[in-house]
């Protein structure tokens, strides 16, 4: 787990903890119209809120309701004008020096870096701090176990066997007494035991030790103890957010409010008043459970048994109105936490960085001889015979930046909304002064792309809409397809992430006009990033170049060859502490096409 996961998990906790308070807020102000048992089933989702950072990106699509919504709906696409113009003016970019050039801007990062590290580490020591606490607060529960004396004969064998099958209760549960516990425990998911205190349990009549062993079995009955060592996990992961606690206090109440209510049901009314007396002489000697307690028992603190006394004194059977508005308050709740998952976890927008790539069609072989000390890779594609060349299996399918490499697609997608076409692409400069004189002019397509003219593409992405662009990097596949750093910055070491293996992909399809664009503006594209040839060869490409606090740390090439019919996909990436830009990955990647014979 690295600290770029840990921020996005703290923002997440954030997003969690809203609605936790949203499933409180619902619970509260419609109490009257949701049954005891549906109350504890709506706080369930609080697991779900919780454990949304920690499910994978890919799970998380199968659950995105509003994919589900809204799948039937279409972008329209408007025509673009003939690229005749852009076309036209394609073969001046052969042999021009300029994308040798590194023409980025660099991106500041005003948070000092060892923040979000020393955060995870604090976060991290929590966590073993709590886990250490929890199994002291449960090492009075082992002490228990080994002073447990097992209950199969008698009277109070047979009455544990009556309530089992009374509850229609087929788990094998094991009954004993300890002089260890002040009130009666449940513990134990796979090998439940019910311990009931030996010295209580001597002064108690019959019909008092019923009760108790039917609250108990109901716990077994309900799942409840599972429900407790779930909650126990995230309080320890959890630890430094209150409402947690808080909720899961809540919680606790509740279920054992439902537990008492599911009792009842089974009671005859008359039965009802005795089964609260009983809870009312155990009050003095009943413990308060401690919240990292892995056990369930009928204690709690005199606010909570006053509250459960009030609701068993009150107790009536659920009518089929409120059955049917409980099912009804939980179904519309449930749906909206679910349909609010993908936005609120941590893992939509971050995953381990990793790109699958699953073909079989590789050969890796070593070119670190090329990268002259830069750490990075090289991923070569031959369409004819389907066979890719990998140098740097690890760094292939780690997904990166893409810096300027995006701009490729930004024209496309702003060619095929309309926002440009291939004879009306100019925008006008705003006056700033930019670090590189090219970009201090007004720019038309072709210039902005052989000069990397970052404000250009800036300003054609605002006038798409970050919407429109989401969705056209979602249907593309674009890398992880993440736009949330903003609309101007997302792929300027922000969020926008994609691997060398998937920009070849990418490309490939872009060469081969199986794209969701028209061809005739993969054709424009084409025209405006062919750089060079040479004989007969004729280099295709964009360069991207990432810079950090003035550090260029990021390089990029990514193109093609055509040669006498046979053409050559690559993607270069470098990373490095400085100097690791795009120009370096360009002469790196020439030099190994032309150990290749490609160019």
């Amino acid at each position: 787990m690295n600290d770029t996961f840990f921020t996005h998990f703290l923002i997440t906790s954030l997003a969690s903890s809203v609605m936790m308070l949203l499933i409180l807020m619902v619970k509260k102000g419609l109490s009257k119209h949701i049954a005891i048992r549906w109350q504890y089933n709506l706080e369930l989702l609080f697991f779900v809120v919780l454990a949304t950072p920690f499910i994978p990106a890919s799970l998380l699509s199968f659950i995105n309701i509003s994919d589900w919504l809204f799948s039937g709906l279409h972008l329209e696409q408007p025509a673009a004008a003939s690229a005749k113009a852009i076309a036209e003016g394609g073969t001046q970019a052969l042999n021009d020096t300029n994308w040798l050039q590194d023409f980025t801007i660099s991106v500041g990062r005003a948070s000092p870096g060892y923040i979000a590290p020393l955060l995870m580490l604090i976060w991290l020591t929590g966590i073993t701090v709590f886990i250490i606490v929890t199994f002291v607060c449960n090492r009075h529960l082992r002490l228990v176990m080994e002073s447990v004396k097992s209950v199969e004969d008698g009277e109070l064998a047979t009455l544990f066997r009556q309530c089992k099958a009374e509850l229609d209760l087929n788990k094998d549960i094991l009954l004993g007494t300890s002089i260890l516990v002040k009130s009666p425990v449940t513990i134990g998911i796979f090998k439940t035991h019910i311990i009931l205190p030996a010295e209580i349990m001597k002064t108690s009549s019959a019909r008092d030790v019923r009760y108790v062993l039917l609250h108990e079995l109901m716990h077994c009955k309900n799942k409840d103890l599972p429900v407790n060592y779930g909650m126990c996990i995230f309080q320890i992961v959890y630890w430094f957010n209150p409402l947690v606690y808080l909720a899961f206090k809540e919680m606790r109440l509740d279920r054992e409010m439902a537990c008492d209510s599911s009792v009842l049901k089974r009671l005859p009314k008359e039965h009802h008043i005795e089964y609260g007396k009983t809870l009312l002489k155990f009050i003095h000697e009943l413990s308060h459970p401690a919240a990292l307690s892995f056990a369930t028992d009928m204690g709690g603190s005199r606010q909570q048994m006053k509250k459960r006394v009030e609701g068993i004194a009150s107790f009536q059977a659920d009518s089929r109105l409120l059955k049917v508005k409980s099912v009804c308050v939980f179904a519309l709740t449930g749906f909206l936490i679910l349909s609010q998952i993908p936005a609120i976890s941590a893992l939509a927008f971050y995953d381990d960085g990793k790109y699958r790539f699953g073909a079989d069609n590789v050969v890796y072989e070593d070119l670190s001889s090329f990268f002259d000390g830069f750490e990075g890779c090289f991923v070569l594609y031959d369409p004819e015979a389907d066979l890719y060349t990998i140098h740097n299996k690890e760094k292939s399918v780690t997904r990166v930046s893409p810096a300027s490499t995006y701009k490729i697609y930004s024209a496309l997608i702003a060619l095929e909304t309309g926002v440009i076409s291939a004879d009306r692409s100019v925008q006008e400069w705003n006056g700033a002064d930019y670090p590189y004189d090219a970009w201090n002019k007004d720019q038309d397509l072709m210039t902005a792309m052989q000069d990397s003219v970052s404000w250009y593409f800036q300003t054609i992405d605002t006038q798409v809409g970050m919407k429109e662009l989401d969705s056209w990097f979602t249907q593309l596949s674009y890398g992880n397809h993440n736009l949330s750093g903003g609309i101007t910055d997302y792929w300027m070491d922000s969020t926008l992430l994609i691997s060398p293996v998937e920009q070849v992909e990418l490309l490939t399809d872009f060469y081969q006009n199986d794209t969701l664009f028209k061809t005739e503006h993969v054709n424009t594209l084409k025209d405006i990033i062919r750089l060079s040839e040479k004989d007969g060869a004729v280099l295709s490409g964009k360069t991207g170049t990432g810079s950090v606090n003035g550090n260029v740390i990021n390089g990029w090439f990514i193109g093609y060859v055509e040669n006498n019919g046979h053409t050559s996909i690559f993607a270069a990436n470098i990373q490095g502490e400085d100097n690791a830009g795009g120009s370096a990955a360009v002469q790196i990647t020439l030099a190994i096409l032309k150990d290749k014979h490609i160019y």
